[in-house]
């Protein structure tokens, strides 16, 4: 019933920026946040952030101060702005429509399709 579609993946230079999207459609009854999880090669999916729909945000302390989640309601967007990106930050990067309670974010089974990360030193 959701539908979520990441773009803006891209390989960046060490120290660079660069915003990834994610455009959600369909019915999303129950849904109260949206998060970006994030994939290695080899790797487990952790959960990068979330943000709530009263606008509450929460990050992984390996991105906290470089990274900013927010959204554009009216688009039905969410966005994942990241700065001064490392090389460790590289990653397929998926975005996941889901449920926040006591800032504790629970993935739902709605996800985009995920959008390539490339960081190189």
């Amino acid at each position: 019933q959701v539908q979520l579609v990441e773009s803006g993946g891209d390989l960046v230079r060490a120290g660079g920026s660069l915003r990834v999207s994610c455009a959600a459609s369909g019915r999303t009854f129950g849904i109260n946040a949206m998060g970006w999880y994030r994939q290695a090669p080899g790797k487990q999916r952790e959960l990068v952030a979330h943000i709530t729909d009263d606008g509450s945000t929460d990050y992984v302390d390996s991105v906290k101060g470089r990274f900013t989640i927010f959204r554009d309601n009216p688009k039905n967007t969410v966005y994942l702005q990241m700065n001064s990106l490392k090389p460790e930050d590289t990653a397929v990067y998926y975005c996941n429509a889901g449920y926040s309670f006591r800032n504790y974010y629970t993935p739902s089974g709605y996800w985009g399709q995920g959008t390539q990360v490339t960081v190189s030193s």
